[in-house]
């Protein structure tokens, strides 16, 4: 004799004993059925997993942390002060000789002269005289913009001593920083001051490791893999708190940077990446001494995909969370195929995403080379362009990769872990 079941809408006989694991009888999960197995040998698991590789972190960060920081103010091309201003007039002019060019040539051009008033530095409120060439490449400067010269030395009245540099812009980048941690705050409450001050964690992270470790001669490679392992463990369990849940993701976004890195290694050194782009260049003459460059190429490429990497992470996980607690019989494999469908479609946005962020980063230098006349093949392989490429192909493998390996392990998690359902929950 059978009952009709009214969650499955199958019949089942009355006689038979339903496997542990199944939810019986009511909705509630904690009817008259045999209780769900326990969730304690599946933490066990991921607490033997993942200890180690967070042990294993610790220690790298002890034996690489820099015993030194590095020099600051040090001479990075400019050789001067910062000295703040305000333009009280900006007005066209011919130029003198000398700002234009020699001899008569100078004065058939146009030049931007600018009177600044020196708002600190050794001469507060003295009048300085600015003359700048009137081209494409200028600034535009209006009457109250409130800019940055830099005091070359000498006299600090006198203007020959103070060059135009930029713009002031800390006040704005504060409205905006303001504005960001509102909006987070408004929508996202208690977990929106969580992932603020896991973003916090992510900036502590680089400033006082990542940064000086490089700098003072750290490898690049190891210290990008251990920072990147650092601002993982710390800003999943941070922001989503610590349970099966999270970690299952944090393993899901360990296989995924490995494969990064295995992949980066592979294809830079096959495609022959040197990473000696004009900043990494800048940076060895400014440092006088060696760095691999091709290290620091993917150093940054594990913090690049980092981001992205634990968003498609933490969505695959509640996925299957969120499948689980709406339907308890699922298994295993029925959670990983509904929750793969799932991570298809986010998977193809933040592919897109990934790849249209390191557009952006080369646009220039992609406009300069499009007016060249070289063929497409000849520009996507060129050393500034095909680094972005590189690192945007191997980023999104990853990301790729990440959705089927993320949810084949939240899946196999989540069918042992107690879940409460839906009904108790709300």
């Amino acid at each position: 004799m059978s009952a009709l079941d009214h969650r499955t809408g199958r019949h089942r006989d009355r006689g038979t004993v339903e496997p542990a694991g199944t939810a019986s009888g009511h909705g509630h999960g904690h009817g008259h059925g045999p209780a769900p197995p326990s969730s304690r040998q599946v933490r066990m698991l991921l607490v033997a997993v993942l200890v180690p590789i967070a042990l294993a972190t610790l220690v790298g960060l002890w034996l690489t942390w820099p015993s030194d920081q590095p020099h600051s103010g040090v001479d990075i091309g400019l050789g001067q002060r910062p000295v703040q201003g305000e333009v009280l007039t900006a007005t066209s002019a011919p130029c003198t000789t000398g700002v234009g060019g020699a001899g008569s040539a100078g004065q058939d051009k146009r030049c931007v002269s600018l009177s600044v008033r020196l708002t600190d530095g050794d001469s507060p409120g003295v009048m300085v005289q600015q003359v700048l060439p009137d081209e494409p490449s200028t600034p535009r400067f209006a009457v109250g913009d409130q800019v940055v010269l830099g005091y070359t030395g000498g006299n600090p009245s006198d203007a020959a001593s103070y060059q135009i540099q930029d713009f002031q812009r800390g006040s704005s980048m504060l409205w905006l920083a303001a504005l960001f941690a509102a909006a987070v705050l408004l929508l996202g409450r208690w977990r929106g001051l969580a992932s603020l001050a896991a973003l916090g964690f992510s900036f502590l992270v680089l400033v006082t490791y990542l940064f000086p470790a490089i700098l003072t001669g750290g490898n690049p490679v190891i210290v990008g893999v251990l920072a990147a392992s650092v601002i993982m463990f710390g800003v999943l369990y941070l922001t989503h708190g610590v349970s099966a849940q999270t970690s299952s993701a944090v393993l899901g976004t360990v296989l995924s940077l490995a494969l990064i890195g295995v992949l980066g290694t592979v294809f830079s050194a096959a495609t022959q990446l040197t990473g000696l782009d004009d900043d990494t260049a800048k940076l060895i003459g400014v440092l006088g001494h060696g760095i691999d460059a091709r290290g620091l190429l993917l150093a940054g490429m594990l913090i690049g995909a980092l981001g992205v990497l634990d968003d498609v992470t933490v969505t695959q996980t509640s996925s299957v969370w969120e499948l689980r607690r709406a339907n308890p019989e699922l298994g295993a494999r029925q959670l990983y195929t509904a929750a793969l469908r799932i991570g298809r479609d986010h998977i193809s946005s933040a592919v897109n995403t990934l790849a249209l962020a390191y557009t952006g980063a080369v646009l220039p230098v992609l406009l300069l080379f499009s007016l060249s006349g070289q063929s497409f093949g000849t520009l996507v392989t060129t050393q500034d362009v095909a680094q972005e490429v590189v690192r945007t192909l191997v980023g999104s493998i990853g990301l790729v990769a990440a959705v089927p390996i993320t949810t084949a392990i939240a899946a196999l998690v989540a069918r042992h872990d107690k879940i409460e359902p839906v009904a108790e929950r709300t």
